[in-house]
This record gives C-alpha cells, structure tokens and sequence, in this order.
C-alpha cells in the first residue's frame, strides 16, 4: 500500500475515535442536567402544540421507552443510535428538528469557513517564505508589522472596521450573503440548490454572477475571520525559513554554485512549510469558534444564530446543544484530517512513519 494513502487511512480512523472520546464528554455533561431535558432529545418532531400535561406524559414514557433512568452507557448508545438513524432530537426553544435546522443553516458556515482556509493557509505560507528568504530586508519587516497588526486586532472588532469602512465608506458589498437582486434570483423555481454554498452553485446553474457576488460578499468576513490565522501561519513559517536558512545542506548547496531560486524554492521550502502547516492544524478548533462570532457580525445566518437563538450555553435546550455540539466537532475533525494529508503530502517524514 502507497505510504501516503496508508497515512491518510490512519487519520481517517482518527476521526469516529475522537468523536466517540467527544461524543460520551457531551453526553455526560448533558447527564448533569434533568432527566426531562435528556428526554427531549427523542421528542417527535410534532410535540410543538402539546398541552403541559400531554407533554409531561410524553416525556414519561419517552424516559420509559428510552430507558433513561438506565445507567450511562445504555442512554449514551440510545442516543447514537438516533444520531446515526437520523433523530437528532427537536429543539423545544427553536421548535423544529435540530437535523433540519442544522442543513439548513451549515452550508453558510461551510462556505465561509472553507474560503478563510483557501484564503490564509497559502498566502500565510507564502509570506512567512518570503519573509523569511529575504530575513530584515524591507519585505520582511513589512510582513512583521502586518502580522503583529493582524494578531493584535480580535476579529469581531476587524469585521466591524472593514464594514465600517469599506461597506460604509466606500460603498462595498455589505452583510449578507448576496445582494438583494440576486437573492431573488437563488429564491426563484429555477434556480437549484446542489451544495448550499452560493460560490458552486451558481457556477452549477451557469450563473457567474450569483458566484462573484457571493465572493464579493466573502471578502471581508472572510478577511476579519482569516487575519489572525494568516499572521500565525506567517511567522512560524518565517521562522521555519531563517532555521533552514542557515542549515548545513543550504551552505553546502550555495557552496557548490547552485541557483538561489532553486535552492530555496525546491529544497528549503518543503522543510519550511510544515511547521506552518501543523501550526494550522492545531488552530482549527479557534477558527470554527471565529466563524460563529464572524457571522454575527456579518449578519450570516449560519450555524452560530441558531447556538444563539436557542441558548444552548446553558444547556436550556439539550437537543439543540448536542446537535450543534456534534456538528462543530465534526467541522473541525474534517478541517484538521485535509491540513492533516496536506502536512503528509508535503513532508515525506510524517507519511513514512518517521514522525507523527
């Protein structure tokens, strides 16, 4: 078997171990909270009219039927076994079935998240490269400044000044996903929804407009959510670059008379990079709670308008904050497993075994 698709399948089977380990912590902490919240989480979606004795009886025998008052275990597999089938229980505070709420609101969040990835992983990588080729030049110190200044700036506060003064200064694309006219256009009978994210669909419906007017719409919460990512990816790329820089093998090549360009861009970059890359990796959990703050302020209906509107910090509703639980792990486990092979493809170490 090829290394790297055996590293790829090892990671692969990373993910449903890490979310049984993530899956039974949530579980438990939901177990801290009334029997009658737990119970919820297998209410039919049509409890919504129910009379408080009707309900009260409903959650009797649901606690009964689901054997609730049963040790851990058995109610931790009752409730994967829902997951699995499809029953992620409904949400008494936004009163619809959470799976639905879920599709309907994820394709934002998987959109914005995806462009901030596109965005910040190779231009962080190329300018942590440059920065660190040319190390205390002008270029260099111009990176420096722009990374500090980006890192500084928590990335609510850069949303609201790039809306403030791109959006109401200069007359940019503002909040939302799309303008008014084409969102007529993506509400109309012709148009068809294939994956949810506006920037592939309308190239699906030959539509390029509705695509660029999207990613006009994307460019500054893309930018606010993306910032600090970059910077960080810079630096510990930069700083990748100067070791390497200095490394026996690069005096023995510039020695030896081989071209600088060659030099740095086909032997000292690969090395370069993979601290950039693990660096990201470990951040992918700080980017998705970015996202949700980045959509408040952008007026993006995503995932993180429903953790909101249903109060799920406190766990008043149980249903939803498992469901939107297992959904952002799930995000996050997919973010880290491609920047996981990327580090792999990039770093023959890692998909040899000779590392990680």
């Amino acid at each position: 078997m090829p290394p790297l698709l055996k590293f790829t399948l090892r990671r692969l089977l990373y993910i449903p171990l890490t979310m049984l380990i993530v899956t039974v912590v949530m579980y438990g902490t939901v177990m801290f909270t009334p029997i009658e919240a737990r119970a919820q989480l297998y209410m039919p979606n049509s409890n919504a009219r129910l009379t408080d004795e009707q309900l009260q009886r409903m959650l009797q025998r649901i606690i009964r039927d689901y054997d609730l008052s049963e040790p851990f275990p058995i109610q931790y597999l009752s409730w994967i076994k829902s997951l699995v089938s499809g029953e992620w229980g409904y949400s008494p505070t936004l009163n619809a079935p959470v799976i639905n709420l879920i599709r309907t609101r994820a394709p934002v969040t998987l959109e914005l998240t995806l462009w901030a990835v596109l965005m910040y992983l190779p231009l962080g990588l190329m300018a942590g490269i440059v920065a660190g080729r040319w190390h205390n030049r002008r270029v260099d110190h111009v990176f420096r400044l722009t990374a500090f200044t980006a890192s500084s700036i928590p990335s609510f506060i850069l949303g609201l000044m790039l809306l403030s003064f791109l959006y109401v200064g200069l007359g940019w694309a503002g909040a939302g996903r799309l303008s008014a006219e084409f969102e007529l256009v993506v509400d109309g009978d012709s148009w068809r929804t294939v994956t949810g994210l506006y920037t592939l669909d309308g190239i699906l419906n030959g539509r390029l407009d509705v695509t660029l007017n999207a990613l006009q719409h994307l460019l500054m919460p893309v930018v606010a959510l993306g910032a600090l990512h970059w910077a960080t990816v810079g630096r510990v790329t930069r700083a990748a670059m100067i070791e390497e820089s200095d490394k026996p093998y690069i005096v023995a090549a510039q020695a030896r008379g081989v071209p600088e360009r060659s030099l740095y861009w086909k032997h000292a970059f690969r090395n370069a990079v993979v601290p950039g890359l693990t660096s990201s990796i470990l951040s992918a959990a700080a980017l998705l709670t970015g996202v949700f703050v980045i959509e408040r302020v952008f007026n993006l209906h995503g995932v993180s308008e429903l953790i909101v509107s249903s109060g799920v910090a406190n766990l008043a509703d149980a249903p939803a904050a498992l469901g939107f639980g297992v959904f952002s792990v799930t995000l996050v486990l997919i973010v880290m497993f491609v920047l996981d092979v990327l580090q792999a493809v990039v770093d023959p170490r890692l998909r040899e075994g000779v590392t990680g």
